[in-house]
């Protein structure tokens, strides 16, 4: 059935953020903070029961995005000229990548619930005492922070000291909760300093949040939006925040920055194309046309997307995939697209906005008919500084 995004349908979309609610996808977990160790006290903000219906957009909110943290500069928000030259082997890699689609499900699902950073942005210093909301997004006042723990949850058997310096004075909400699923993704960005931290296996024990890697980055609109390597959580270092795609995107009808995707297979670990730092690709045969991790691609700018038989976040999705493109982030089980975890907005006492924003419709359904066969790849190392 095709879906026509009508008046009723952006009602819809509005209300998924602004109603009221405290259901949706997971149940809560609350933090248990000890008061004995002050490593492990945990943060403090205002309460998560406030079911009054946020307003989508306030007239007193900027009008720029909180998600847009990193250097106007920044590969993220750069829009790929149509004119850009393709990378020489542009067609073999697309048909990798629709290959892929086909062997893994044949669908390409857009992760929520797990598999997809809970984003909680706070305020440390200044500003209300309780929650507030700009264009949508919930911002947690935190009066406390924490320190958290190494979890060696891949037996290396040591501990990187960086990362620890790294780790210390986080300020996590009450009630923060990672994603659900094995990686337990969460990112935490502060207003107040402007510093972002990204955690995978986030969790807590005895309520002492650990996790096994991830990293900090200070100042962030100084920076291209890439952490240091070895750190950050993607496979390439590249930070949830940049590419993961929000509710509020979603209710506004327009996504306005490159969006992460992560294939099943990838080149060799140790090729691979910038921003990407790194890779976890593994490519044991030497199979050909193997994609790099990091690599650009785009929807064909040629396409008319208003005459596909999209939904209306695929029709959303693929317009931003003609002007800023995928990154290749990371590998998966399927090849997918990240979400904003609705842990980020049910912390808030929001209902999980993803069913009325999807259109009921289960979310490996929602980009059925994307022309994944229209992508073209870019250069490798596009868009490098010099």
């Amino acid at each position: 059935m095709r879906h026509v995004l009508s008046v009723s349908a952006a009602v819809l979309l509005v209300s998924a953020l602004g109603g009221c609610g405290g259901g949706g996808g997971a149940s809560q977990i609350a933090a248990s903070p000890s008061g004995n160790d002050a490593t492990a006290a945990t943060a403090t903000t205002s309460s998560g029961n406030d079911t009054r219906a946020a307003p989508l957009l306030s007239a007193a909110a900027t009008s720029v995005s909180l998600y847009r943290v990193f250097s106007p500069q920044s590969f993220w928000y750069q829009p790929i000229p149509a004119s850009a030259p393709l990378n020489p082997n542009s067609a073999a890699y697309t048909q990798n990548l629709v290959n892929q689609i086909k062997t893994y499900y044949n669908n390409v699902n857009l992760n929520t619930t797990s598999y997809a950073a809970s984003v909680y942005f706070v305020r440390t210093q200044g500003g209300s005492n309780t929650v507030t909301w700009d264009n949508g997004t919930p911002v947690y006042p935190v009066a406390k922070t924490v320190n958290v723990g190494f979890n060696d949850c891949q037996e290396k058997g040591w501990t990187d000291p960086k990362l620890i310096a790294q780790w210390q004075n986080v300020p996590i909400p009450v009630g923060a909760k990672p994603a659900s699923g094995t990686d337990s993704e969460m990112s935490i960005y502060d207003l107040s300093t402007q510093t972002l931290w990204d955690f995978w296996v986030m969790s807590q024990a005895n309520g002492q949040w650990q996790a096994c890697w991830g990293g900090r980055i200070q100042n962030t609109p100084q920076n291209a939006g890439i952490f240091p390597n070895p750190y950050g959580t993607t496979a390439t270092g590249l930070p949830f925040i940049g590419g993961e795609i929000s509710a509020e995107e979603l209710a506004k009808g327009q996504i306005d920055h490159v969006m992460g995707i992560s294939l099943v297979n990838a080149a060799s670990w140790n090729v691979f194309s910038w921003p990407a730092n790194r890779s976890d690709g593994y490519n044991p045969t030497n199979a050909p046309n193997q994609i790099p991790e990091g690599t650009r691609l785009r929807l064909d700018p040629s396409v008319n997307v208003d005459a596909l038989n999209l939904t209306p976040v695929g029709r959303m999705i693929a317009k931003a995939a003609q002007t800023y493109g995928f990154v290749i982030w990371d590998k998966a089980g399927s090849v997918s697209l990240r979400m904003v975890n609705p842990n980020t907005y049910m912390l808030a006492g929001k209902s999980d906005p993803y069913p009325a924003l999807f259109g009921g419709m289960p979310s490996w359904q929602v980009l059925q008919n994307f022309p994944w066969d229209k992508m073209q790849f870019m250069p490798n190392n596009y868009g490098k500084p010099n």
